[in-house]
């Protein structure tokens, strides 16, 4: 895709992610800082563009607004094919990538944030929950993540990149049961090793 994204950006959130999958796909960017603690991301100019007042809020080179972490992800999966982090339209390996990538922020996200946060609350009803339970996704990742080195088979994808993103973070904040699993912390070893990973990871 021609022309320049611009990501409204804070280090310590979920635009990181969004920054790692340009990175990926070697988008020209631009970073445009939203710091938390003067408020940025409340002032209504920012408002304006985005009501949530949340990151990652990516504005394409044609003056679109994304917001959204795993719609960013697979909409600049597609916008630049020969990065490869999509499987072919239409075809039971689309169907399993689509799992996965939406996987992180409905299912894992909301899991791990509630088991971290609710530690002493009684458990939420099973049923009234699109995860289930903390203790079912980790065991569906771990799972799936038994006998293939990605959640879609052999190739890294942007499926991969949204579920290994929040599992790195769940890693640094004490989730449970992540870091004591081999398949989950060898998961997180193999994606976070990309040269991709560590150029979004640099100050700017």
């Amino acid at each position: 895709m021609q022309g320049r994204f611009k990501l409204y950006y804070n280090p310590q959130s979920r635009a990181s992610v969004a920054r790692w999958m340009l990175e990926e796909v070697g988008a020209d960017y631009e970073l445009v800082p939203v710091d938390f603690e003067k408020g940025d991301n409340r002032k209504p100019d920012f408002l304006a563009i985005n009501p949530m007042g949340k990151l990652p809020t990516l504005i394409l080179p044609d003056g679109t607004v994304m917001t959204e972490t795993a719609a960013i992800l697979a909409h600049l999966a597609d916008c630049f094919p020969q990065a490869g982090l999509a499987s072919a339209p239409a075809t039971p390996e689309r169907a399993t990538y689509y799992r996965w990538l939406f996987f992180a922020p409905s299912c894992l996200e909301p899991a791990g944030v509630d088991a971290m946060m609710r530690k002493d609350a009684p458990p939420l009803p099973r049923m009234a929950l699109g995860w289930g339970s903390y203790d079912d996704v980790i065991d569906t990742i771990e799972g799936r993540l038994a006998d293939r080195p990605y959640v879609t088979g052999d190739s890294f994808t942007a499926a991969d990149l949204a579920l290994g993103a929040t599992l790195w973070w769940f890693s640094m904040f004490g989730a449970p049961r992540v870091k004591e699993s081999e398949a989950i912390m060898g998961f997180v070893g193999r994606i976070t090793d990309r040269d991709a990973f560590k150029r979004a990871q640099a100050t700017g």
